[in-house]
């Protein structure tokens, strides 16, 4: 498959010897790709989309049905690709997907599951009802559990040998280029599966998941001192086993179980104790489910590397499972047979391949499934064979240990799936009705021959009439027409050319037009753009001969001036000049199949592209005339600008000799005159008010200062803004008067108490001494003045202090203001919270202090002064809710906080923590959706907690539970193995993926 460059580039390389007058219309097709060979199946697996001859990779692939001989150009044998008698159907490897292929197999043979999909009704109304598939309607899946059912449909009754299975793939947004973690993969799909049925009326469907995968064990937690036993039960759908250390099956479930002990730091709070007491802690099973699926946790974290690392270690285990000693309850059948064990072939944890060792539950027989290829063991016996033999490739290579009969040992097996062995094996899972008639269409293929007649067609268009279940639109070519009103030679790489009588076919069905024939080529394109292509060809000449003129210093006045950005990507703009026709034709033309609806944004974007500068226009002042600094020009020779010329004939000319803009020289002149006086006030102020400047012996509330009785109030905000004219007067511009209306409300009375103002308004107000506030009324204008008084005398004690305040405070006002912030935060919306998991039973976030945002040096008022206008604050100014919180019940407030004055206690986010967009009336379940995407933890695996509470009611809202915007909550992810240090690690190194609902 040749790229689509390569192919543009080779379809005009005939421009290079022929003139435009000589264009013949052998050229024209060229220009229009006829002569590229088609591509064929098997050979070419994406599409070329500079080849309109290629229509492989359309879409085709989902019609799967009887093979067409004729179609398989590359097989000698087609009928090696049927499937042979009672013989399962193989599932192509897309890239990277055998991970995927293994449990589709393994989960297609469990018959309990597969019949319970089957059960699932269809979202189109004419499945439901029995009405069959109607004529001018293909069938295609819309849910998940749709994909699921079709493609287990495919599996049983396809005559393919395999099949393929990117729509299933597709619909969960899968990377098929990258190896994902399997065991992670199994987790997030079942979860995923059980919430898609979970919905269905059917109770054999909507329990199918639980029913056949989930047990539940729970983690008892005894007191040393008093005995008291604490039980946490949980669910689980499948056991992670650690395997490091041990050589048997049963030695690693005996791991799992055993007794812990929380001493020292990790001591337990025991409540009847009502103090921390040593204790132990286990994990009891309590009940199996039908299918029991065991991970064996051969992807480990490697402390030394840091990198995740395979455990080739030899595991011995039986085909039998008694798993009643195990159990805490002992009066059950708890004998499992193996029914699949899945392996990866490797050395690398990141790398290798996956296949599938599976049980048929009608036979007995066992088959490996590896992608398109399926083996069937001979005897009924379980043969891993070769998956045995690619170990590392060290000298040392640990030797395979004797296996009785009826076990197995494996060094690459990392999920064994288990049975009960009472399970009813007569049961035949039936294909629903909407499959039973011709479900596997015909292959599609579009020929044509030599000297056939052909036209042309929307790879879009045909796109959607392969893969959407709805007819197609009627074809739509106007998008593609160029300005003569035939096909533009650019928009070929998005056509695809077919018969004419497949052309026929199609209008005769969905109608529409222009049709496109061979008199749909245009001449008069070919022929501008052969122009155009060898223009391009001399300015490469031209560019040199320039660049090599600009190296001879110009003397005297013989010279013109030219803006050095002009001269930088003057190529560049003779270019975009040569290109400005096919441009005006693309912004013409629109989109494909009639859809213009961006026309006025690409008349906005021309728009923009012509208040850009042109070629010299760099060096032209606001007056029109010639800028005066020399910096951003240079004096090139007359013959330079002479070619130049060529390519810019209108472009502004100044002679060497010309005299720079007097008015812009008047404007230098009164610049550096009011520069020089806001350096002088500066410098007037800050020496009058030095201390408020450094934020020196500022006075407290809190701890009233014997040497006054009153103190005035600013705003904090002033005092920002002058501090940062004072530091840069010549950047900033100076600040004239003092705005304290925006601390009182619309009575005029104060909107703060003397306790808020000594804390959480504290960051909202600056407190003056008496003198400072006589030279602050010297340097500004004062709108209001507000005082505070201290009523106390000496010998009064600094707990009965009593103060007073001109004007005094507005209790209703205030009121209402406290009001209506509480209603804000249980009454939000797309306010962020945070989430943060709890690693080995410590919390190891850092407590965020309140952030003061005092401007206290140079280095923070320039980080702030390099956000744009309105977001000098995250906390003043946030997307996420932040506009909720400000909201206040009056006016002059409001006013007050579009000044900028903070009222930040912001949240410092650390590590291991993550933000989510949440609202009050949100569920907790929908909540652990977000953090399973988050984290990667299942929703049933997440203990949620906040400020020491448990949250467990999945069907409350975020509001009813107390969370609050910037609240904290706390993550622990059920760990069975507790043993393990390095667990959350790995949870934390490998890939995760996310799977789309």
């Amino acid at each position: 498959m040749a790229p689509r460059l390569q192919l543009e580039k080779a379809a005009w390389r005939w421009t290079e010897t022929v003139p435009p007058e000589e264009v013949t219309q052998e050229h024209i097709e060229a220009a229009y790709r006829i002569g590229l060979e088609p591509c064929q199946r098997g050979v070419c697996r994406r599409n070329c989309r500079g080849n309109p001859n290629c229509l492989v990779g359309i879409g085709e692939h989902v019609w799967l049905g009887e093979i067409d001989e004729n179609s398989f150009h590359n097989i000698d044998d087609p009928n090696s690709e049927r499937r042979k008698k009672n013989a399962f159907v193989g599932l192509t490897n897309l890239g990277a997907t055998c991970y995927v292929n293994t449990f589709l197999q393994m989960w297609f043979l469990n018959l309990e599951l597969r019949q319970a999909l089957y059960l699932c009704p269809s979202t189109c109304s004419e499945y439901v009802t029995g009405q069959g598939i109607p004529k001018d309607r293909d069938y295609e899946p819309q849910t998940i559990c749709e994909h699921l059912q079709y493609l287990f449909a495919l599996l049983q009754n396809s005559n393919r040998r395999y099949i393929d299975p990117s729509g299933f793939v597709k619909a969960l947004g899968l990377d098929t280029g990258q190896q994902q973690d399997a065991q992670e993969f199994s987790k997030l799909f079942m979860s995923l599966l059980e919430d898609t049925l979970s919905k269905q009326k059917n109770p054999d469907v909507r329990n199918i998941v639980q029913k056949q995968f989930c047990g539940e064990y729970a983690y008892v937690t005894v007191c040393n001192q008093c005995g008291r036993e604490s039980k946490l039960i949980s669910k689980f759908y499948e056991l992670e086993l650690n395997i490091q250390g041990h050589k048997q099956l049963t030695d690693c479930i005996t791991e799992f179980l055993k007794e812990e002990k929380l001493e020292g730091d990790n001591r337990y709070f025991c409540e009847t104790c009502q103090s921390k007491q040593n204790a132990t802690r286990k994990i009891r099973l309590l009940s199996l489910p039908c299918t029991l699926n065991l991970q064996l946790m051969r992807f480990v974290f490697d402390r030394q590397t840091g990198h995740k690392k395979k455990l080739n270690t030899y595991i011995g285990f039986s085909e039998l499972l008694d798993m009643e000693p195990f159990m805490e309850q002992k009066d059950g059948v708890y004998i499992y047979e193996l029914s699949a064990v899945l392996i990866h072939r490797g050395v690398s944890a990141y790398s290798g391949h996956y296949i599938a060792h599976v049980k048929d539950p009608q036979t007995g027989e066992w088959y490996k499934f590896n992608d398109e290829d399926i083996e069937k063991m001979e005897g009924k016996k379980l043969q891993l064979g070769i998956e045995e033999d690619l170990a590392e490739p060290s000298k040392s290579q640990t030797r395979k240990p004797k296996c009785g009969k009826g076990t197995h040992c494996s060094r690459n097996a990392y999920m064994l799936v288990y049975r009960l062995q009472t399970r009813e094996k007569s049961l035949t899972a039936e294909i629903p009705s909407k499959y039973a008639t011709d479900y596997l269409f015909s292959l599609f293929l579009f020929t044509f021959f030599p000297g056939c007649p052909y036209e042309f067609v929307s790879l879009e268009w045909l796109q959607k009439w392969l893969d959407e279940s709805a007819p197609p639109k009627p074809i739509d070519n106007t998008g593609c027409l160029c300005s003569h009103g035939k096909l533009h030679p650019d928009k070929i790489s998005i056509m695809k050319r077919i018969s004419e009588y497949v052309a026929d076919y199609f209008y005769r069905r969905y109608g529409g037009g222009p049709r496109l024939n061979v008199k749909a080529l245009c001449k008069d394109c070919v022929v501008e753009r052969c122009r155009i292509l060898r223009l391009k060809n001399q300015l490469n000449e031209d560019y040199k001969t320039v660049t090599n003129l600009l190296k001879i210093t110009v003397k005297g006045n013989d010279g013109f001036w030219v803006g050095k950005s002009s001269l930088r990507s003057w190529r560049q703009l003779a270019l975009e000049q040569l290109n400005e026709q096919d441009d005006d034709a693309d912004q013409n033309n629109g989109k494909m199949n009639g859809d213009a609806q961006n026309k006025d944004e690409s008349n906005e974007e021309k728009r923009e592209e012509e208040e850009e500068l042109n070629f010299n226009e760099d060096l032209v002042c606001p007056h029109g005339d010639l800028c005066i600094s020399e910096n951003e020009r240079r004096v090139v020779s007359k013959e330079a600008w002479k070619k130049l010329k060529q390519y810019f004939p209108k472009a502004p000319e100044f002679p060497n000799s010309k005299e720079c803009c007097s008015q812009c020289k008047i404007l230098e002149r009164e610049g550096e005159e009011n520069e020089a006086l806001h350096k002088m006030m500066a410098s007037e102020q800050k020496t009058a008010l030095q201390n408020l400047f450094q934020d020196k012996c500022r006075p407290c509330l809190g701890s009233w200062p014997q040497e006054t009785d009153e103190l005035y109030i600013v705003s904090q905000f002033f005092v920002e803004e002058w501090r940062k004219f004072v530091r840069r007067p010549t950047r900033c511009s100076p600040v004239s008067s003092v705005g304290n209306s925006a601390l009182l409300c619309p009575h005029g009375g104060l909107m703060f108490t003397f306790a808020s103002m000594t804390k959480e308004d504290s960051k909202l107000i600056a407190l003056i001494w008496p003198s400072e506030w006589e030279a602050i009324q010297k340097l500004f204008v004062v709108d209001h003045v507000i005082k505070i008084i201290r009523m106390q005398t000496a010998e009064t004690s600094p707990e009965s202090t009593l103060f007073d305040s001109e004007p005094k405070l507005c209790p209703e006002c205030r009121e209402g203001l406290l009001c209506q912030q509480q209603r804000d935060l249980r009454e939000y919306t797309q306010a962020t919270i945070y989430v943060h998991k709890v690693v080995d039973n410590k919390k190891v976030m850092k407590e965020a202090a309140p952030e003061l945002n005092v401007s206290s040096s140079e280095a923070e008022e320039e980080r702030e002064e390099a956000k744009p206008e309105g977001e000098q604050d995250p906390d003043f100014n946030q997307t996420n809710g932040g506009a909720k919180r400000q909201k206040i019940s009056h006016q002059n407030y409001i006013v007050y906080q579009k000044q900028g004055i903070r009222r930040s206690t912001r949240h410092r986010k650390v590590r291991g923590e993550k933000a989510l967009l949440v609202s009050a009336n949100q569920t907790l379940k929908e909540l652990k959706i977000q953090i399973m995407h988050a984290f990667s933890v299942a929703p049933f695996d997440q203990n949620l907690s906040i400020d020491g509470k448990i949250l467990n009611d999945d069907t409350a809202t975020l509001g009813a539970l107390g969370v609050i915007p910037e609240s904290v909550i706390l993550l622990k992810a059920d760990e069975p193995i507790a043993d393990y240090a390095a667990m959350d690690d790995v949870m934390q190194g490998r890939e995760h993926f996310i799977i789309t609902l």
